[in-house]
């Protein structure tokens, strides 16, 4: 099975009714996809429903836990900034995708944007409140909860 093939009809599915950009994407364990998804921004009016973001909602969903190790992901374009960060939350270690963050810019979708503020995060991000969310830590951290 060629799994770029199945995240690209992910994709059309999407584009076909409207759900938002060109973006499938599927994660494959042990040979067999655990998680599908496509860009569903439009259709749901949330800017994280992304086709990586999907997918990985579907397969921690499928497979009942948040730990997507020794998975595969397989994508119809370079995940953007916040697709990454969930990728490596999931443990997610091997990506493949189609087409270059160039490609999506060519089409209309800003990712370098994103990018280029993540290189100069503090125009964007400010500390604040330090002491009372070290509190909040220190409460969680006695609670000696669960961490992933």
């Amino acid at each position: 099975m060629d799994y770029m093939d199945e995240a690209l009809k992910e994709a059309y599915i999407g584009i076909e009714n409207n759900h938002g950009g060109p973006f499938g994407c599927v994660i494959v364990k042990d040979g067999k996809i655990i998680g599908r998804g496509h860009n569903r921004v439009l259709v749901n009016h949330d800017p994280t429903c992304h086709g990586e973001m999907e997918a990985i909602r579907d397969a921690c969903k499928n497979l009942g836990t948040h730990d997507l190790s020794g998975s595969t992901l397989y994508t119809t374009a370079e995940p953007c900034p916040m697709c990454m960060g969930a990728i490596l939350w999931a443990n997610i270690r091997e990506v493949y995708y189609g087409c270059s963050i160039k490609d999506t810019d060519r089409i209309g979708f800003r990712d370098d944007e994103f990018y280029e503020t993540f290189s100069n995060r503090t125009s964007v991000i400010k500390e604040a409140s330090k002491e009372k969310c070290l509190e909040l830590f220190d409460v969680y951290q006695k609670k000696n909860a669960q961490r992933y």
